[in-house]
C-alpha cells in the first residue's frame, strides 16, 4: 500500500500547491470537530441556567457529615470548597485568566441580551466555519485529483501508442479499456480517501480531548469500548480484499463482450446472434454484480457495527448515572453525548479507507502494469536523417516469425528508385508482413532492411512514417468529417490542397453529392459511405501525403470495374518519381509493374515482368490462369 501511496503522490506533484492548501483546510475541518457540541454546551448553560443554590442550614444535632449526606447540595459546596483550595495553589494571573473563563462558560445569574446572542450565534456559526473547511478540502483535494487521474490516462495513452503492433495482436480491447478506466481510481484517492487520512484522525484526537478534558474518569470508561471496533474493520477487510481482487478482470470482461459485439454489430446481425450475445453479456455483467456486492457487504457492515458498538458504551453511560444521587450539569451532560455520537462518523470514515485504498490500488495496478510494458521497438539513440527520395531499399537475408510461426524466410529484393514492385502470393505468403517490415510495424527476427545506406532501426520510426504513404486492404476511417480524414494525410494542409487531392483520387465528385459536402460526417469505421468512396477517401489522404514511398495494399479491391480503371489513372500518375510497393491479389492491376515478385511460404520463388513470368510456366502464370478462368467465367 505504501508504494501505491507514494505513486499518487507522485501524480499529484504539478499541483502540490492546491494539495498542500487542501490538506491543511482538512486538519483544520478536523481539529474543529469539537466546535460545534462545545457551543451547544454553552448555549445551554446559557439560555438554561441552573436554579441558585440555596445553601443547607444544619441543626445543633446533626454533625457536617451527616449534614452533607442529608442534603446533596451542601455536598456539592463542599467540594467546590476542595477545588478551590487546589486552585489557591494556582499563580494569581493565571487563576485569574481561569476564573474569567470559568465565568464565561458558566455564567452565574441571567445572562445579558448581548450575550445570549453572541452564545446563540456560536451554534450556527461553528458549524458554518467547520463545514466552509469541509467543502474546501473536498474542492481542492477533488481538483488535484482529476487531474492527477486524467495526467494518469493521458500518460498510459501516450505509452500505449508507442507500443509496437505485436502488443497490440496480444491484447484485447476490452482489458486495454479497464486500465484505462481503473486509472480514474486515482481521483478516487486524492478526493475521498487523503481527506479521510487527515480529517478524520485529526477530528477524532481533538473529540477525544474534549471529552477528557470535560470529564475524565467517564471518558476513560467510555472509550475503553471503542477499541472492540476494530474488531470488523480487521474482519471485514479481508473479507473486501478477496471479493475485490477479480473485480477489474470481471470489468475487462464486460468491456471486452459489450467492445466486440458494437465493432461486430454487422455480422451479429447477419447471422441473428443479438440473443447470444445478450446472454453472454447477461453473464459477463453478473459475474461483475456478485463481486461487486460481496464487496458492499465487506465495506459496509463495520460502519453499522462500529455505531451499535459505540451506542452500547452511551447506554453504559445512561446505566452508571441512573443510579447516582448526584449528576453533572445538563450542559456539559448534552455536550458530552454530543460529542461521543460525533466520533462515530470518522470512524465509520476511517473503517473505509482500507476498503477504499485496496479497490483504488486493484483499478491503479493494472495501468502501471501496462506502462511497465517495453516497446520491441526500441527508438535509436542518436537517429540518423532519412533520405528516401531517389534512396535505393534493400532487403538483405530478411527472416520473420509471428511467435513459432516463420512467415519470412530468407528475404533478398532490391527495389531501385521510382520503380513499381508488385508483391504476388497465395493468401498467407507474406506479401504484407513484408510491407509491415518496411513500416517497422515489426522488426526481423533475422536480416536487415535498408533505405539506402540507413538501416531502418537507425531511423527514427517517425522519420520513417513520414517518408511512406500507405492505402491499406482495410480502409481506417475516423468518425469525423471527409475533410479532416483527408487532411490526415498532411495535417497543415489548406482546403485547396484537400479538394485537389480528392480530385486527383477521384472522390471529389461524390463528396459534393454529400448534403455538407467535404463537411459530412463518416461515421465510426466510415459507415456513411460506401466501401469504394472509403478507398477512394483513403487514396486522396495517401495522394495528400505526397510521400516518396508509396505502399498499396489491395488499394482497389474495394472498387468496381469503372471506378478501378479511373482510380487506377490516378494512382499512376501518383507513382511517377516514386518507389511504390503493390500488394495485389487482381493481377490485372500490375501487369505493368517494372518487378513482379512471386511469394510461396514465405520465400521468393519468382521475380520479374508479367511477360516473363508468363513464359516461365510457374506459380504466377497458374496464378494468372486461375484468375483468368474465374473472370471468364
Amino acid at each position: 500500500m505504501r508504494d501505491y501511496l507514494k505513486r499518487v503522490l507522485e501524480l499529484t506533484r504539478p499541483y502540490r500547491g492546491r494539495l498542500v492548501l487542501g490538506l491543511w483546510c482538512g486538519f483544520l475541518a478536523g481539529a474543529l470537530t469539537p466546535m460545534l457540541g462545545l457551543s451547544l454546551k454553552l448555549a445551554v448553560d446559557t439560555v438554561f441556567p441552573p436554579p441558585p443554590e440555596e445553601a443547607p442550614i444544619a441543626s445543633e444535632a446533626q454533625s457536617p457529615t451527616q449534614a452533607n449526606s442529608a442534603n446533596p447540595s451542601a455536598a456539592r459546596v463542599e467540594r467546590k470548597a476542595e477545588k478551590k483550595s487546589l486552585m489557591a495553589r494556582v499563580p494569581a494571573p493565571l487563576k485569574k485568566k481561569l476564573d474569567d473563563l470559568a465565568e464565561w462558560f458558566r455564567p452565574s445569574g441571567k445572562a445579558s441580551t448581548l450575550r445570549l446572542i453572541l452564545v446563540i450565534s456560536l451554534v450556527p456559526g461553528a458549524m458554518l466555519i467547520r463545514n466552509v473547511l469541509v467543502y474546501l478540502n473536498i474542492y481542492l483535494l477533488a481538483w488535484v485529483g482529476i487531474r492527477a487521474a486524467n495526467g494518469l490516462r493521458v500518460r498510459l495513452f501516450d505509452h500505449v501508442m508507442n507500443l509496437d503492433l505485436k502488443f497490440f495482436n496480444g491484447t484485447s480491447t476490452g482489458d486495454l479499456l479497464q486500465r484505462f478506466e481503473g486509472a480514474m481510481a486515482v481521483n478516487t484517492t486524492v478526493k475521498d480517501s487523503f481527506g479521510v487520512i487527515i480529517r478524520e484522525p485529526v477530528g477524532i484526537l481533538t473529540l477525544v480531548a474534549a471529552l477528557v478534558t470535560m470529564q475524565p474518569v467517564l471518558s476513560l470508561f467510555t472509550l475503553m469500548v471503542f477499541p472492540i471496533c476494530l474488531i470488523p474493520v480487521v474482519v471485514f477487510g479481508r473479507k473486501f480484499r478477496k471479493s475485490g481482487q477479480g473485480m477489474h478482470d470481471k470489468f475487462a470482461n464486460v468491456q471486452k463482450v459489450m467492445h466486440e459485439s458494437f465493432t461486430g454489430i454487422r455480422v451479429i446481425k447477419g447471422y441473428n446472434l443479438e440473443a447470444l450475445q445478450s446472454g453472454e453479456f447477461g453473464k459477463a455483467t453478473a459475474g461483475v454484480t456478485s463481486f461487486f456486492m460481496r464487496a458492499l457487504r465487506a465495506g459496509e457492515l463495520p460502519g453499522p457495527m462500529i455505531e451499535f458498538i459505540g451506542s452500547v458504551g452511551v447506554a453504559l453511560v445512561f446505566a452508571f448515572y441512573a443510579f447516582q444521587s448526584e449528576r453533572p450539569p445538563v450542559g456539559d451532560m448534552f455536550a458530552y453525548f454530543f460529542l461521543v455520537f460525533s466520533l462515530y462518523a470518522p470512524l465509520k470514515n476511517l473503517s473505509r479507507l482500507q476498503h477504499q485504498l485496496a479497490l483504488a490500488r486493484q483499478g491503479v495496478d493494472p495501468a502501471y502494469e501496462l506502462l511497465a510494458i517495453k516497446s520491441n521497438l526500441p527508438e535509436p539513440a542518436s537517429p540518423k536523417p532519412l533520405k528516401a527520395q531517389g534512396a535505393t531499399i534493400r532487403f538483405e537475408n530478411v527472416g520473420f516469425s509471428y511467435g513459432e510461426k516463420a512467415v519470412l524466410r530468407d528475404i533478398n529484393l532490391t527495389i531501385r528508385p521510382g520503380q513499381l514492385v508488385a508483391l504476388v502470393g497465395r493468401t498467407g505468403s507474406g506479401k504484407t508482413s513484408l510491407a509491415n517490415l518496411l513500416l517497422r510495424f515489426y522488426d526481423p527476427d533475422s536480416g536487415a532492411i535498408l533505405i539506402g545506406d540507413n538501416d531502418i532501426r537507425q531511423i527514427s520510426s517517425r522519420d520513417l512514417r513520414n517518408n511512406v504513404a500507405v492505402v491499406t486492404q482495410e480502409t481506417i476511417l475516423f468518425n469525423d468529417t471527409i475533410r479532416e480524414n483527408i487532411r490526415l494525410g498532411r495535417t497543415g494542409a489548406t482546403d485547396g490542397e484537400i479538394e485537389e487531392a480528392a480530385k486527383h483520387a477521384y472522390a471529389h465528385e461524390f463528396i459534393l453529392e454529400k448534403p455538407e459536402r467535404y463537411d459530412s460526417w463518416v461515421g465510426e469505421k466510415g459507415v456513411n459511405v460506401s466501401g469504394g468512396q472509403r478507398q477512394r477517401i483513403a487514396i486522396a489522404r495517401a495522394i495528400l501525403k505526397n510521400a516518396p514511398i508509396l505502399i498499396l495494399d489491395e488499394a482497389t479491391s474495394a472498387l468496381d470495374t469503372e471506378a478501378e480503371r479511373i482510380v487506377q489513372t490516378a494512382l499512376e500518375n501518383l507513382m511517377q518519381g516514386r518507389t511504390t510497393i503493390c500488394i495485389a491479389h487482381r493481377l490485372s492491376t500490375i501487369q505493368k509493374a517494372d518487378v513482379i515478385v512471386v511469394l510461396d511460404a514465405g520465400r521468393i520463388v519468382e521475380t520479374g515482368t508479367h511477360e516473363e513470368l508468363l513464359r516461365t510456366r510457374g506459380i504466377y502464370s497458374r496464378l494468372y490462369e486461375l484468375q483468368f478462368e474465374a473472370t471468364g467465367a
